[in-house]
């Protein structure tokens, strides 16, 4: 309550409606499986597109399970993806699992990239020999991962400029302008790269810059002078002091007569194994070390394990064993890596000679420069692991090392209405304990999430007499079963395929909540992708099937290949429909979400009729939209929230009981017409 404690005009803003409920979507799916690229233990991005799932998980191609890749299998999570959006759905989250070769999946990054080579599935390229070894792996497993990288080395244009002498003496004073504190420079001195030893027109014997070239590392102090460091490690030959100014040099360098300071600056582009661009970064810092505004920015940082910018990025770049390395303390091992990936060029970019033929060599390379060299490195090693399994699908999690892998992901995304696993009955008959378990996991989350029904998948090739006994052995009021397979034809094959039918059926789900409303069965809908179905059904096969909970695909001459049934697989007559299980999951939810304004309230008649009066209107509204039976609200559904509905002692421990009944509209599933002879002398 505000206080009046002075004479005055007061404002206050008054409530005198009741809050609001806004009904929540029913449309969002999670699908689980394994997949050609992409995160494994990182939280998933919500996709809207099948273009957006290629970015982040790759293609449709085929995948090869097994030891020595012998274990092909259609790419049935991107299968399953296609269908869902062709059908109608438009958000979807995707959860990969992986199953290494070699043990389980690292729960880190940094354990990912310390596993024994191409045992993790990762695709690397190892340049040089610890500790002085550059690194390139992709970010995530998978045979996609044998990417491409292309490196390039270019040099900028002159940044050495002239300023009046401020002293007054008329003459120019060398300035520096668009060079930034740690910039790795390439300087040079008129006529100095056909000068002898003899002349002092290169740096001194200390100082010959990162692997001897004349590149060297800008440095600008709080003063504002620019001085250079260059990268060749203190021996016996070479003293320790590597750092000098311009005045260290034998001649001057004078704006306007050839003398130049120019950047070097770093390009890298990353392109899958048959050419395709995933992404091209430019400008980027030569020295590893490199810092703007005190953030560091270097290629390391950028391309790093865990970064702030590194998320999402194909490719992981270490340099040496230690990752903080840079070129002054590392011996340029980034120029080092490049230039032995760089086989083509006919010229070595490191090891310059300083004499005369070196003078000469060291020209022509900076011409190359100038025109930019450039350095492939193929990636390999990449695979796509062996086939998961329970374990795999099941995942982990531990919030003190922010991971979670399989449905623990799914268990923080509080979106997701719909769940499915396309794929995990694949070969169900040589590891069927695995695919049993998958199955009731995936039963096992969609219970314990609550508002979540999963879509289960019959088996590939099964019978009617083995899809019988498959139901047998389940019961659960959040899950529903489809069967059989869905015939595509296959873009990648250019071959019919058999695809599991929960993508599919996802995809109606979404289009009948969006075109219709939940509370109307997903059924009776026309599958879009579908050219027909592994098993045609007929009347008397599916009058033994539909009974038991088994939901059909079937083909009706004149209307096409169609969802035709619309059963979970529980034992409970109240839970008999999906778009009832469904539609209670939309009600609870969005109560759930709409009323948390009052927790923590006064608990008593004003609570209690503020209550009532907000479930009640939105109740209200789903009355009139035509989801509940009944000719008036009254008969629709009811709210209590009083004295009747709570004790003293709910009271006393801070409980307030609210008790809604509703009037649910369930499926004309049987339509009947009864049809006799009658005539008009007859009375009806």
């Amino acid at each position: 309550m505000p206080e009046y404690l002075a004479p005055g005009v007061f404002v206050e803003e008054v409530s005198f409606r009741s809050k609001s409920i806004e009904g929540v979507s029913t449309t969002t799916t999670g699908f689980i499986g394994p997949c050609r690229y992409g995160p494994v233990t990182e939280a998933p991005d919500i996709l809207t597109s099948l273009t957006e799932f290629e970015r982040s998980y790759g293609d449709g191609s085929l995948m090869a399970f097994g030891a020595d890749g012998s274990t092909t299998g259609a790419n049935y999570l991107w299968q399953a993806a296609r269908s869902f959006f062709e059908e109608g759905g438009k958000r979807l989250y995707v959860s990969r699992v992986f199953r290494p070769r070699s043990g389980s999946y690292p729960t880190t990054l940094s354990d990912a990239f310390g596993a024994a080579p191409y045992a993790d599935g990762h695709g690397r390229l190892l340049v040089g020999s610890a500790p002085d070894q550059f690194r390139i792996v992709a970010r995530y497993p998978g045979a996609m991962g044998n990417l491409q990288v292309r490196f390039g080395v270019k040099l900028g244009p002159n940044v050495l400029g002239a300023l009046p002498d401020p002293g007054g003496g008329g003459g120019l004073v060398p300035t520096l302008a668009n060079l930034a504190d740690g910039d790795v420079v390439w300087i040079s001195t008129a006529g100095a790269h056909l000068a002898t030893p003899a002349t002092g027109a290169h740096p001194p014997a200390a100082v010959r810059g990162i692997g001897d070239l004349p590149l060297y590392v800008a440095r600008r102090s709080v003063a504002g002078v620019w001085s250079f460091s260059a990268g060749v490690r203190p021996d016996a030959a070479a003293p320790a002091a590597t750092t000098f100014s311009l005045a260290d040099f034998a001649l001057t360098l004078t704006p306007g007569s050839g003398d130049a300071i120019r950047p070097v600056s770093l390009s890298l582009e990353v392109l899958t194994a048959d050419g395709r661009s995933l992404g091209a970064w430019g400008g980027l810092p030569l020295e590893p070390a490199h810092k703007t505004a005190g953030v560091p920015d270097g290629v390391f940082d950028l391309f790093s394990l865990a970064g702030p910018t590194s998320a999402g990025l194909p490719v992981v770049l270490l340099n040496g064993s230690d990752a903080t390395s840079n070129l002054i303390d590392n011996g340029s091992d980034l120029l080092k890596a490049l230039d032995a990936l760089s086989t083509g060029l006919d010229l070595k970019i490191t090891q310059i000679e300083w004499d005369d033929a070196g003078q000469n060599e060291l020209e022509s390379l900076r011409r190359k420069f100038e025109r930019g060299l450039s350095a492939m490195a193929w990636l390999a090693g990449g695979n796509d692991g062996l086939l998961p399994g329970r374990t795999e699908y099941e995942g982990r999690a531990d919030p003190t090392q922010d991971y979670a892998t399989g449905l623990k992901q799914f268990e923080a995304i509080e979106d997701i209405s719909i769940v499915a696993a396309p794929g995990s009955t694949w070969k169900a008959a040589s590891r069927a304990d695995d695919v049993a378990a998958i199955t009731n996991l995936l039963i096992a989350h969609a219970e314990k999430m609550r508002y979540r029904i999963a879509v289960l998948d019959a088996h590939e090739g099964m019978k009617i007499a083995d899809v019988r006994k498959l139901k047998a052995k389940l019961d659960s009021k959040y899950a529903a079963l489809y069967y059989p397979w869905v015939t595509v034809f296959d873009g990648i094959t250019r071959q019919p395929l058999n695809l599991p039918p929960s993508g599919f059926v996802a995809g109606i789900y979404a289009r009948n909540d969006t075109e219709r409303a939940v509370y109307k069965a997903p059924a009776n809908e026309v599958v879009r992708g579908a050219i027909g179905f592994e098993t045609l059904i007929n009347t008397a096969q599916q009058e033994v099937l539909n009974p038991e909970g088994i939901n059909c695909f079937r083909f009706f001459e004149g209307r096409g290949n169609r969802l035709w049934g619309a059963r979970t697989i529980s034992s409970d007559p109240e839970w008999k429909y999906v778009n009832l299980r469904r539609y209670f999951a939309y009600l609870e939810r969005s109560i759930d979400k709409g009323t948390q304004w009052a927790v923590f309230e006064p608990n008593g008649e004003a609570l209690w009729a503020n209550v009532r009066a907000t479930v009640r209107d939105f109740l209200v509204n789903e009355w009139a939209g035509g989801a509940l039976l009944g000719d008036k609200p009254d008969k629709a559904f009811f709210v209590r929230c009083d004295r009747s509905t709570m004790t003293q002692n709910d009271l006393d421990n801070g409980r307030l009981v609210c008790l809604i009944g509703v009037a649910p509209l369930r499926p004309a599933e049987f339509v009947i017409f009864r049809i006799g002879q009658w005539t008009a002398d007859q009375k009806s």
